[in-house]
């Protein structure tokens, strides 16, 4: 797999919690901090996700916006 993106995270899939559009994908990374993506549903099955299962995290943005109170 060749991609453009610069952060890709492997990681293993925790939670998959299904909605009637989307799915919401909880990967956990190794060292133990978790990233969580949303899908639509027919990604999901398209990808055959699994509880358990290795997938990667790839994130492309052109800015990370970051806050304080």
């Amino acid at each position: 797999m060749r991609l453009s993106a610069k952060n890709v995270l492997e990681g293993t899939i925790k939670t998959i919690v299904p909605g009637a559009v989307n799915a919401e994908i909880v990967l956990t990374l190794p060292g133990g901090s978790e990233i969580t993506s949303i899908i639509t549903k027919s990604s999901l099955e398209a990808l055959g996700l699994k509880v358990g299962g290795k997938a990667y995290a790839v994130i492309k943005a052109s800015s990370v916006l970051i806050g304080v109170d």
